[in-house]
């Protein structure tokens, strides 16, 4: 294991009075080693909701994946990709066959050699089962994937695709003399607790809400990592989080409520960066618009029937004060959002969108004409017709930094427009429960980490999407679907561009979400323990390979 190396000052004081007296003869002078590891302790809100990546749904879940497993390739934090567990590639001159040698000699944790058969019973797995609610999804061009020896794997597309290496970059390698086993079986059934990888970093243990602990990975095939550890803590109270790094008992911070940026900025030994996240985030109030018949068999599907009415929603996206909303909860560092791709997704990113204003009259006047009234003159419209009013649950998970503020704001705006809310957070685990496919809530308000292809974004749009829990709405437009293929085989990047814009538009104007902002990240980290933190970069995530394998405890 790395050591830190410093001078002992008993051996130094032992030095100097020989040399006064010259009375004790002493060796020559050596460098003492201090025994104890160097370990990273990383403060954070959440945790992981799943060791499995089959099932994994938080960012917190992707994060640890990131840095115990390995992928075909590596997202680096300028938005390029490279190769990781793969050396070298060959692309057959149609863009169909695509031939990966995989790097020699790579083991995995418990020692055994990894190979290209394990790359294709991953990819083979990740395709059979449909249930995994993401990574099925980067598997829906595969047509064969054949381990040809123990280096070279072939994945075979039905047909050219223009984002082959988002596809794979997140479908982590799985050893198969351990998940094999789990291969015909739901793998949730399987919670992979051993969560044996072949990454930069293995697990030591995970406690449950608690912490997520790390040892580097002296064997790691590139660069290992410069530390011995690397602990991930979560913290209920975002303040103690902040405390926490101020007095020293965290190193770092991954997230921090923003009233946290100007204090911190003036605390000694510390740094505060902000930057557009390496996974560009923003923030969703989610409408459950499940339809009947595309309701999942087995699934409550439990929404208030108002919310599959677009006057509902375009209403509350009037009734909506997106600047009031970044002004008083994001201390105004955050931009109003339109649809689920961000404007970190670069030319993907549809800039002709023009906001709905907020304007309480004119929602008022679209409720009043689509025959929600308010009959009894309590201040709660009811449906056309009267009956069921206009009250609404509202859910988010208790982990989040500002969703407790944003539901108490709608409450306050959406009232005036004679909408209800009844506010309830929820274990991050059981926002996840009742989301999808269940569909058993009103209004979820959560968020997207994007990937740098706006594929899988778009996916949670599609009807395909609603059975597996991709589709966190239930929302069903064929004309939508159609597109979503189209793009899915478009090489030409302009036609790509222009068929993404135009479902971007149709989603907008369709009122699928309200996007009160697209998030910018601050993180916090000491400069008295470790140095090498990546900040110059184009993207922030200190909690990223690339930073964790470059910092180094300070001498």
């Amino acid at each position: 294991m790395k050591r830190r190396m410093i001078l002992s000052s008993l051996m130094l004081i032992v030095m100097l009075l020989s040399a006064c007296n010259g009375a004790v003869e002493t060796a020559a002078p050596t460098e003492a080693v201090d025994e104890s590891p160097a370990i990273l302790n990383i403060g954070w809100a959440g945790y992981p909701d799943t060791l499995n990546p089959c099932y994994g749904i938080l960012t917190e879940s992707y994060t640890i994946y990131e840095l115990v497993y390995d992928s075909l390739y590596n997202l680096n934090l300028d938005g390029t990709y490279s190769l990781e567990l793969a050396e070298s590639v060959r692309v057959s001159t149609d863009g169909a066959v695509w031939t990966f040698t995989i790097r020699d000699g790579v083991r995995w944790h418990d020692g055994q050699p990894l190979t290209a058969y394990d790359v294709a019973f991953s990819m083979d797995f990740y395709q059979q089962h449909t249930e995994c609610p993401y990574m099925n999804v980067y598997t829906d061009y595969f047509s064969q994937v054949l381990a040809i020896d123990n280096r070279t794997v072939a994945i075979t597309f039905s047909e050219a695709i223009p984002n082959v290496e988002s596809q794979l970059f997140f479908l982590y390698i799985l050893p198969e003399h351990i998940w094999s086993a789990y291969a015909k079986q739901f793998p949730v059934e399987f919670d992979n607790t051993a969560m044996v990888g072949s990454g930069a970093f293995k697990l030591v243990e995970a406690n449950q809400g608690a912490s997520v602990r790390l040892a580097a990975n002296e064997q790691y095939y590139a660069t290992p990592p410069k530390i011995d550890e690397v602990i991930f803590h979560t913290y209920g109270n975002l303040d103690a989080m902040v405390q926490a790094l101020k007095s020293g008992d965290m190193d770092m911070i991954t997230e921090m409520p923003n009233s946290a940026y100007t204090d911190l900025q003036d605390e000694p030994n510390i740094k505060v960066v902000m930057a557009p996240s390496n996974a560009p985030e923003l923030t969703d109030i989610i409408f459950n618009q499940v339809s009947e018949e595309n309701c999942p068999a087995g699934s409550p599907c439990s929404g208030h029937p108002a919310l599959k009415d677009r006057n509902v929603r375009l209403a509350l996206a009037h009734a909506t004060d997106k600047d009031e909303i970044i002004d008083d909860l994001l201390l105004g560092l955050g931009d109003p959002g339109q649809t689920l791709i961000p404007p970190g997704l670069g030319p993907w990113y549809n800039p002709n969108l023009t906001d709905y204003a907020y304007d309480p009259v004119q929602a008022n006047r679209i409720l009043e004409e689509a025959g929600y009234l308010d009959t009894d003159l309590d201040g709660v419209r009811e449906m056309p017709g009267g009956g069921t009013p206009l009250i609404f649950r509202i859910n988010w998970p208790s982990d989040s930094i500002v969703l407790d503020d944003l539901a108490l704001k709608l409450a306050e705006m959406w009232i005036n427009v004679g909408v209800q809310l009844v506010p309830e957070a929820l274990d991050p685990d059981v926002v996840v429960d009742v989301c999808c496919p269940a569909f058993d809530y009103d209004i979820l308000l959560w968020g997207w980490g994007s990937d740098p292809d706006p594929g899988f974004l778009l996916s949670v749009y599609t009807t395909m999407g609603i059975p597996d829990g991709t589709s966190e709405t239930g929302y069903s437009n064929p004309v939508f679907d159609d597109l979503y293929l189209q793009q899915a085989t478009q090489l030409d990047p302009v036609k790509r561009q222009a068929l993404v814009w135009e479902m971007q538009r149709i989603v907008f104007e369709d009122v699928v979400y309200i996007v009160p902002f697209y998030d910018v990240t601050l993180q916090a980290y000491r400069t008295d323990r470790f140095s090498g933190w990546i900040t110059t970069a184009p993207t922030l995530a200190l909690e990223d390979l690339t930073s964790l394998r470059s910092i180094e405890p300070v001498k």
